[in-house]
């Protein structure tokens, strides 16, 4: 699938470094790696503001809809209408919905359908997927 937005690995990772983005950030979001529970920077984080794809700034998620599902890394039950898109990923011997930015195809985490009401999704993001945007 094209992304509106592309860019050679190189490319990708000065825009990561410029960024200031965790490590690991690279792996994450061009390679579907998947980081440590309970060690992303945003995994904690409460503030309000909105949450943006790290490589792009593609806004994908209001901050009041985060939630603590206690898996350890960022959850919310509430992606921003056309953000993000879903690929049915059956790496690992599982069958799972994969969710990457709709602006650059950066892999952002997975969604499930064990969330809060009114939605009951819990899109389970890495953290070095993010970048967090405080609101004024």
């Amino acid at each position: 699938m094209g992304y509106p937005i592309t860019k050679t690995d190189a490319e990708w990772r000065a825009v990561l470094e410029r960024k200031g983005a965790e490590p690991g950030a690279f792996d994450v979001t061009r390679k579907a790696s998947t980081e440590r529970p309970y060690t992303g920077k945003l995994e904690a984080q409460w503030d309000e503001g909105s949450y943006e794809c790290m490589c792009c700034g593609n806004p994908l998620f209001d901050a009041d809809t985060k939630f603590d599902a206690g898996c350890g890394w960022p959850s919310f039950s509430l992606a921003r209408p056309g953000a993000v898109h879903e690929i049915t990923d059956t790496s690992h011997g599982m069958r799972r919905t994969e969710t990457v930015c709709a602006e650059c195809g950066a892999h952002l985490g997975h969604v499930f359908n064990d969330g809060p009401s009114p939605s009951g999704l819990r899109y389970c993001m890495n953290s070095a997927s993010l970048d967090f945007n405080p609101s004024e």
